[in-house]
Formats: C-alpha cells, structure tokens, sequence
C-alpha cells in the first residue's frame, strides 16, 4: 500500500498567527466559565499561549516554501561507471524486492516464501498466507485486544454520566403500616371511689406516599401524602376521642435550600461535568490507541518486509558462498593451502549460520504482526507464516515543519486530554472555592390535615384548609472559626488548575518534540536511500568486476582472488541489507510522522465512531459500530 502524505505536508506554509494560537486554546474556555479574578484567568490562558507561540516561533517555513523530498534517483554518474554495466549490476546485484528471486532453489508451482523460510517448528514444511498492509490495519483495528479494552471505556463513562445525572431525578416512596393495641391505664376516680384501671383497645393503620428530588440549586423538594385511620375503644370510663373512628388525610410540602455553601448549579452539576469530560477524555484515550494500534501494525508490517528481504539477500549470499568455496576445494590439488580450504568452509558455515538467524527472526516478525492483528483464522499459536504482499516506497512527499506542529496541535489526542485536565481542575475550583463560604440553610414547610369521620370528610376539611398544622420557616448558620479547611481545599485546587496549565504546556512541548524527532527521521532516511543505493551500485561494480576477469583470466581463481570475491560478496550483502532498511526505515518514519501529527486514522480511512451505549441492542458491544473502517474511492 503506497502511504498517502497528510494535507499539512501538501498545503502552502502558512504561519502561525496569535489568533490561530488562541482558536487552539479556544477550547478550553468553551467548557466552562471561570470562577477566578480576570487577572489570573487572563495569566494563565496567555500561559498556554505562549507555550504554543515559544514553541513555533522558529518553525517558519523558508522562502523558498516547505521542503520538497523527491522520489529518491542515484545519481551514478558520480561512481563513473558506464551505463551498460550499471543495467548489467541493477539486474544481477539489486536489492531483492520478490521473494521468487532465490536463484536454483524454487520450481514452477512451489511457493518461494515457503521455500525460504524452511520447516516450521514442528519439523513441517511451512504453509503461508499472504497480506496486505491495508487487511492488516484493518483487522487490527477490529481484532487488536488493546483496542477493545479502551473501546469499553466511552461506553462505561457514559453510563457513569447517566448514573451522576439520576441523582436528580424524581424519587417516589411510600410506606403502610397496622397496628392492634390493647393497654391497661390508670383511670380517674369519683369521689370516694379509688380510680379503677382502664382498658383501652385501639386499632389503626396509616399509609404514605410522596415525591422527593435534589434540585441542581443543592436543595430538596418533598411532597407526602398520608391518609390513617384510628378507632379506640376504652373500658370502664373514659373519654373516646372526636369523632371515633377518626379518619386522616394529611398534605405536606418540605423545601430546604442551602443559600450559600452548596448553592447553584455550577457546584451541583460539578460531578456530571466531571463526568462528561471523562467520557470524552476516555474517546481521546481510545483513539490515542487505536493510533498507537495502527502504528505498531504498520511497524511490524515493514518489519516483516525488511526480514523476508534479509532473509533474500543472505540465502543468495549463501548461495554465491557455497560456488566459491567449491572453486576453493577444487584447486586443492594445485596451489589451495588446508588453511584456506577450512576458511572458505568456515566463512559458508557462518552464512549458513546466518540464514538460520534470519528465519528466526522472519517468524517472530511474522508472530508480532500476527499478534497485533489478531485475526481469529491466523492465531498467534499457528505455524501458519504471514507473507507480505506489499512492497515499501519511497514517494515524493512536500514537508513543512510549522505545518506539521499546527496540525499536531490540533488533533493530538493528547493535548485534547491536556484541555480536559485544565477543564476538570477549573470545575473543582469552583466548587472548593463555594465550599468556602459558610453554610446557611433555609427550610420551609408547610403541612395541611384533615379529621374527620370519613376519609372523604378529611379530604374536604384538608382542601378546605380547615386545620392547618403548622407553618415553618427557619434559618440554618454554620461557619467553622478560620475556616482552615475550606481555605486549604481552595488553595490546592487553585493550584492544581496551575500545575494542570502547566502540564498542557508540557504536553504543547512533547508533541513538538514527536513532530520534530519525527520529521528528521522522515527526512534523513530519504536521504539514506539515495546513499545507500550508490554504496549497492558500488559493491555491486567490484562484484560484477571480479566474475568478468574470474572469466576471461586465470588469475580470478587464484585463491587470493577468490578470498577477495567472498569478502566482495559480504560487503555487497552488507550494502543491500543497508539498502533495505535505509527504505523500510523511510516507510516507518512515515508511520511515526502522522502519529506524531495524530492523523494516523485519516491516513488509514478509519472513523472513529463513539455509539450511545444506551442504544446498543441486547448482545451488542461497543466494538461493533466504534471503529468504521471507510471505503477506499475507486
């Protein structure tokens, strides 16, 4: 897959204006207000402002406009060989980039890549399934657990901004109750008659049922019904209450409001804030790993590249090796010395050696990349050898580092959860700046009854407010003398929104530095490519020089020569595999430029999708709608 340069690297320079700087940091003033003196709001957002300004004051583009990186073209004529032998050394000593180019090893029908990684782990002939880079970032995406486990978290903080909002909704309640009672009592005595015990047999029952809420002021509002029912019968003499059975409808209403500590919604609704920017923080999280996710798979893709391409070039230098060594055994009988023949024997074993090294290391790449796109037709356990089926580039990109920065500031996930923390601590500022204040409560009730015979009766004198119980209005007052604790909370969380700026402007720094470590790496590696051809074109020359005199003389197989043609061979591999991984690198740097920008799911046509976890269907989960993969254009 041909990577796609980001519009920032497309796009004229533009610079970096103090009011584009402030679209930036607008953000964080969009969230909520600010309870602190103008003075020290307007310190702290001209702050996060000159962090950004320091940071990009030199990265103005040149005159001339970004920098323009051509696809790589060695300029051989500086090697002064003749174009004919540079056809001749492109064709025979180039860096291999098909895995069919194994000379005498693989027959028509068989599989080239199985045939150069050798036997499996259980002694088996290695099966392959090819891949592309785009079907690996995909299934990554889908399949990678990493990502799954952050998929959760949206859903999980928008349940708990759910859960913070309920604690203001309607409360009903209500309560019913019997009761049977016979007690003795002492009775009242008439003249000279002793007082006589008195029996009195009561049976009631009451029941209640209400609404009660917290208001977002911080007050709570009841509303209670109870209707009852008393009927007492007394022994002996006594007086029965009016009328009996006697029957109840009571109404109340009960407000209680705190007018200064805990008072408005800028205090009350602090938690559901809270959890708002946790959800969108924990979306900031998620695709944060999703880049990292398709970072690494892009990673472990070109490495897996990079070693099947080593893999090549030291079987071939095996190969070319063994031809030698078999020259050298063949003049044993002429001028060959024991200790060259063991030499050149040595010399093949450790190539041979090293190709081992090599399919060790092309199945762990294979493994890695396996384990990052965890497919469920290709586990980790399987022998099961992934096969790339896309080559690295290295495309013609325009540069520009103030527009790298820009974008970067803007769409890092990052420096997103960096505004979130200079938004949470501002919203617990408010709070521990009211809770400051002392508490004065206010609280009022009202309550209206009816008796009466009947339950109707009592509703009709309850309507009619015929009794009325009481009236209360009264007034609560606390304040603890110097106030200690509600000054130091205050003075922590004022600071902790300080250190939180702070922490922005850390976080402005570390993408700065991401963007620039990234770019130079794109930049030099580009340049490596082109040097590192040269220096392959080169060893190739001596190489290919050595096989035409090895043909038209005798002298190419003096054992001297051959001695040089095996160490030609080595620092022609060393030039190839230099070759590959000046261009593998290239590729990688290109995967690290747009994560430092934070446009990797851009570049991928990924969207981010973030469902209402309260409409997901009964078996459902996040991960089935989060992440879209977007159809490529034709």
């Amino acid at each position: 897959m041909t990577p796609t340069s980001p519009p920032c690297l497309r796009a004229a320079p533009q610079r970096l204006t103090a009011t584009a700087l402030l679209m930036l940091t607008g953000g964080l003033a969009g969230c909520s207000s600010s309870p602190l003196a103008q003075s020290t709001e307007a310190e702290l957002r001209r702050s996060m402002l000159e962090a950004l300004k320091r940071e990009v004051a030199h990265a103005d583009p040149t005159a001339d406009g970004p920098r323009r990186l051509a696809t790589p073209s060695p300029d051989t004529t500086k090697l002064e060989i003749r174009p004919e032998h540079i056809a001749e050394i492109e064709a025979e000593f180039s860096t291999p980039a098909d895995f069919a180019l194994i000379a005498g090893r693989v027959e028509e029908g068989e599989d080239p890549a199985a045939i150069l990684a050798g036997l499996n782990l259980m002694g088996r002939p290695t099966t392959t399934a090819g891949v592309s880079l785009e079907r690996a970032i995909q299934t990554a995406v889908a399949n990678n657990l990493d990502a799954e486990f952050a998929r959760y978290a949206p859903a999980i903080n928008q349940a708990t901004i759910v859960e913070a909002e309920a604690a203001f909704d309607w409360l009903l309640f209500g309560s019913a109750s019997y009761q049977d009672s016979a007690l003795p009592r002492a009775g009242q005595g008439f003249g000279d008659t002793p007082p006589g015990v008195i029996r009195e047999q009561s049976t009631s029952w009451a029941a209640s049922a209400g609404l009660r809420r917290t208001m977002t002021t911080g007050g709570s509002l009841g509303l209670t019904h109870t209707i009852g029912s008393v009927d007492v019968d007394r022994s002996f003499f006594g007086t029965d209450p009016q009328p009996n059975p006697a029957r109840n409808a009571n109404f109340e209403v009960e407000l209680n409001q705190p007018l200064l500590r805990g008072f408005g919604e800028r205090v009350n609704l602090a938690e559901i804030r809270l959890a708002r920017n946790a959800e969108r923080a924990s979306v900031s999280d998620l695709r944060a790993e999703l880049i990292r996710t398709v970072t690494e798979t892009e990673r472990a893709y070109w490495t897996l590249v990079q070693r099947y391409q080593e893999l090549v070039i030291l079987t071939r230098l095996l190969e070319r090796g063994e031809q030698v060594r078999d020259d050298i055994l063949a003049r044993r009988v002429q001028d060959a010395r024991q200790a060259q023949v063991a030499d050149a024997v040595a010399r093949t074993e450790r190539r041979r050696a090293d190709v081992l090294r090599a399919r060790q290391s092309l199945r762990r790449a294979s493994d890695d990349l396996k384990r990052l796109v965890n497919d469920p037709n290709l586990p980790v356990g399987s022998e099961v050898l992934l096969v790339p089926m896309d080559l690295p580039t290295a495309e013609e990109v325009t540069v520009s580092l103030l527009d790298a920065i820009t974008t970067a500031v803007a769409e890092r996930p990052d420096l997103d959860r960096a505004l979130l923390s200079i938004d949470d601590a501002q919203i617990r500022e408010q709070v521990a700046r009211n809770l400051r204040r002392p508490r004065l409560d206010l609280q009022a009730r009202a309550r209206m009854l009816g008796l009466d015979d009947s339950l109707g009766d009592a509703y009709e004198d309850s309507v009619a407010n015929r009794f009325i119980d009481d009236w209360l209005i009264g007034l609560g007052f606390e304040q603890p003398l110097g106030n200690r604790a509600g000054e130091a909370a205050f003075r922590r969380s004022r600071l902790q929104r300080m250190q939180s700026v702070v922490g922005y402007r850390r976080a402005v720094q570390g993408v700065v530095l991401d963007v620039k470590n990234s770019l130079d790496a794109v930049i030099t590696n580009h340049s490596l490519i082109e040097q590192s051809s040269l220096s392959r074109i080169a060893q190739g020359e001596a190489l290919r020089t050595l096989g035409v005199e090895k043909e038209l003389t005798n002298l190419g197989y003096t054992v001297e020569r051959l001695n040089v043609e095996l160490n030609q061979q080595e620092s022609l591999a060393q030039a190839q595999i230099a070759e590959v991984t000046a261009v593998i690198n290239y590729n990688i740097a290109l995967a690290d430029l747009f994560a430092a920008m934070g446009t990797t799911l851009e570049r991928s046509r990924i969207d981010l999708i973030v469902p209402d976890a309260n409409q997901l269907e009964p078996g459902e989960s996040p991960m089935d709608y989060m992440v879209d993969p977007a159809p490529r254009p034709e």
